[in-house]
């Protein structure tokens, strides 16, 4: 007699609808189900930006380039402050420092990433979403729309600085009261006529080639800090000493420290953390890569924080090495006071310059997203809402560039408040409420490591800032 067939398997159960805040609350992770070589987001899934269609003509982003736009992404305006940052630690405390930031700053990019394998959401702000529900969206939400105001401001504060000495320096004789070198009336001409009709466009996707030159630029940077190390001595000439630094033309300040320490100090993780954050790109650009894994994104994300943590680091050595002590919180602004006429200082400032003015447009975009979410998400797109919003963040990053004196308050505030949460806060504490693996296992212990280190450093480091303006 012949056996009957074994019985069919049970169809799995229906997963629940993407996007239902009752899945976000009940869509938890373990560890120990993930699999490292297996698709971040599975192209089955609502929301997964794996899906391609079969015929779809590209086949995604390359390995390297996608490296290479990791590190545009982290790669900004943090570079010309990171020498400051050495002088006020010391060449072997910034060094550990900095690998320290760099190593957590990884470490979080594999925390977010495994927390999207199972909610294959493509958004930071998603994540606060399964997390803790609306509050938690909103509240991430808001700390990108602060984060992305103060990157902006940095960036313009850099175009009020430099673009005045930038014009003077291919400048023959005396130009000094002309108002082509007034650098508050240069950052509103730039701001009125290229940032904001730049910032208006619905679709801005060309200029995501023009500023992918940033890289180069900042690498450039590094390349010239080396060889300027060369041609600026050490105890500076008398008049540029007394004029712009205080100091008499001894030896006094020029001899390199190991390790320091001074109430400034407390701006050094803040800068660092400015430096690194790169963690609301990179779902983005998980979602162009080709053959997109959890594993290949990882070696994307480690290839890209290491190389930059090099060009930081050689950058930050030779421009401390250059002034020593004396080393501006801009790093650019030494050069421009010592060499205003070095044609190799110029196409930096003249490349730099062109980064940042063609970047502000691309930073205002998510600020902007974020902005619709938190606060018309249940209205349809207006015009006029649109001209608005952008007026309104572009009329506060003009205002706070124009009256910020120093460029190294807005990196302490920002680096040790917003940069902070979305580099070690968020995703230790995301992790901690979405896994349900036990609180001794190593990863659970690491996110819990990683929220308090963000925790203290973030508030010691806002403390100390405070501190020191009230003693200024």
């Amino acid at each position: 007699m012949e056996a009957p067939p074994p019985p069919h398997p049970p169809p799995p159960p229906a997963r629940p609808r993407f996007g239902s805040l009752n899945w976000a609350r009940g869509w938890y992770l373990s560890a120990q189900e993930l699999e490292e070589g297996a698709p971040l987001l599975s192209p089955g899934l609502p929301g997964g930006c794996g899906r391609r269609p079969p015929n779809h003509s590209s086949p995604g982003t390359s390995f390297g380039f996608s490296v290479f736009n990791l590190m545009n992404a982290i790669m900004g305006s943090g570079i010309l402050g990171l020498a400051y940052a050495m002088a006020k630690t010391g060449i072997i405390g910034f060094s550990v420092l900095l690998l320290l930031v760099a190593v957590l700053a990884a470490y979080s990019v594999f925390l977010l990433l495994t927390l999207c394998i199972h909610t294959a959401v493509t958004s930071y702000e998603d994540l606060g979403l399964f997390a803790f529900g609306s509050p938690g969206k909103i509240l991430v939400a808001c700390t990108i729309i602060i984060q992305n105001i103060g990157a902006m401001s940095s960036y313009l504060l850099i175009v009020k600085s430099e673009l005045p000495r930038a014009i003077a320096g291919l400048l023959n004789g005396d130009q000094s009261g002309a108002w082509y070198l007034d650098g508050q009336l240069l950052l509103l001409i730039t701001s009125v006529c290229i940032v904001f009709p730049l910032a208006l466009l619905p679709r801005i996707g060309f200029l995501g080639y023009t500023s992918s030159l940033s890289f180069f630029f900042m690498a450039y940077f590094a390349l010239v800090v080396i060889v300027k190390k060369w041609s600026i001595p050490c105890p500076l000439p008398q008049n540029v000493a007394v004029e712009f630094f205080q100091v008499s033309n001894s030896t006094e300040g020029c001899k390199a420290r190991l390790f320091s320490f001074s109430k400034e100090s407390a701006y050094v993780i803040p800068i660092m953390a400015f430096s690194f954050l790169c963690h609301t790109s990179v779902l983005p650009i998980y979602c162009e890569l080709q053959s997109p894994s959890k594993s290949r994104m990882l070696k994307v994300a480690n290839t890209g924080i290491g190389l930059s943590f090099l060009v930081y680091l050689l950058s930050a050595l030779f421009g401390y090495l250059t002034f020593y002590d004396h080393v501006d919180s801009e790093l650019l602004q030494g050069y421009s006071r010592y060499l205003p006429h070095d044609t190799l200082i110029t196409t930096v400032k003249i490349g730099i310059l062109l980064a940042v003015v063609l970047t502000v447009p691309l930073i205002h975009f998510p600020a902007r997203k974020a902005v619709m979410m938190v606060f018309f998400s249940h209205l349809p797109f207006s015009v006029t809402r649109h001209i608005f919003i952008t007026l309104a963040l572009n009329t506060a990053v003009v205002l706070i560039a124009m009256y910020v004196p120093d460029i190294k308050h807005l990196f302490g505030v920002i680096g040790s408040t917003t940069s902070t949460c979305l580099l070690f806060v968020y995703p230790g504490l995301f992790y901690l409420k979405l896994s349900t693996e036990d609180f001794v296992s190593r990863q659970k212990l690491g996110a819990f490591l990683l929220l308090i280190f963000g925790l203290l450093v973030g508030l010691l480091s806002l403390v100390l800032i405070i501190y020191d303006w009230a003693h200024q």
